[in-house]
């Protein structure tokens, strides 16, 4: 049996240290097959529309928050990385404000992230990570407050089942089609959380948010695979593989 590990939304320099150190650990000791990224390693918030104009846009932390980002790929052994809405700021932006730059090797994401360097493959277009699953962002679709929708409704337009990030919430669903008494097809959505500290998102009005850390597994035998989502606990740790997992 193949264990692929899923994880999402670090959003670095956003990210939260002690889930992720706890996240590694598990990695180091399990050997998964496979781990892979669903999008938004790094926040990019100094290039981000919403920095235009304000004091964030000279914040010159850029360089500091890409090494970071490049060291917690590392520590997480991450093997793909998916497109998503945060990393593709940094073509955006070039294409709208300095688009002479376009074509520059050191500024496509990945040089920019040094994906060669660390073994990653970058998928700009959905990933089947396992035979009839796809690794998606979740910004290709409707955004759902319930977890889990967001992933089911991608599934359904696909055809196969789905794995995403984006929404920043936890969710495992599904949906069976039948006929004469017999299962036919089961679509599976399955959202992963995230590895942000939330008390570094200013953003959110008040704090108020209803997010949750986390991350998913995906268990293959052949053309079966079996989903779980696992919730880190507020103090960083978690339960997996029958163990718990922090301090």
């Amino acid at each position: 049996m193949k264990l692929t590990v899923c994880i999402s939304d670090l959003q670095a320099p956003f990210h939260d240290q002690r889930a992720v150190d706890n996240i590694a650990a598990f990695i180091r000791s399990i050997k998964p097959d496979n781990v892979v990224s669903v999008g938004d390693e790094m926040d990019m918030q100094t290039i981000s529309r919403w920095a235009q104009g304000t004091p964030l846009e000279y914040e010159r932390s850029i360089s500091r928050d890409r090494d970071t980002t490049v060291e917690l790929l590392k520590q997480l052994q991450i093997k793909h990385v998916i497109r998503s809405n945060h990393t593709d700021r940094l073509f955006n932006t070039v294409m709208m404000r300095v688009p002479g730059l376009l074509g520059l090797p050191e500024l496509d994401l990945e040089a920019f992230l040094r994906f060669e360097q660390l073994g990653i493959t970058y998928h700009r277009k959905p990933y089947e990570l396992v035979p009839g699953w796809l690794l998606m962002h979740g910004d290709e679709g409707n955004i759902s407050q319930n977890g889990g929708t967001t992933a089911l409704n991608l599934a359904k337009k696909t055809g196969k089942s789905i794995v995403c990030g984006h929404t920043h919430r936890m969710g495992l669903v599904h949906h069976t089609e039948g006929v004469s008494g017999r299962n036919t097809r089961t679509l599976w959505g399955m959202e992963v959380g995230n590895l942000m500290d939330a008390r570094k998102a200013s953003y959110l009005k008040a704090g108020i948010s209803n997010w949750q850390q986390g991350f998913g597994l995906l268990w293959t035998d052949g053309k079966q695979t079996r989903p779980e989502i696992i919730p880190i606990q507020k103090d960083g740790t978690f339960m997996a593989v029958g163990k718990m997992w922090g301090k």
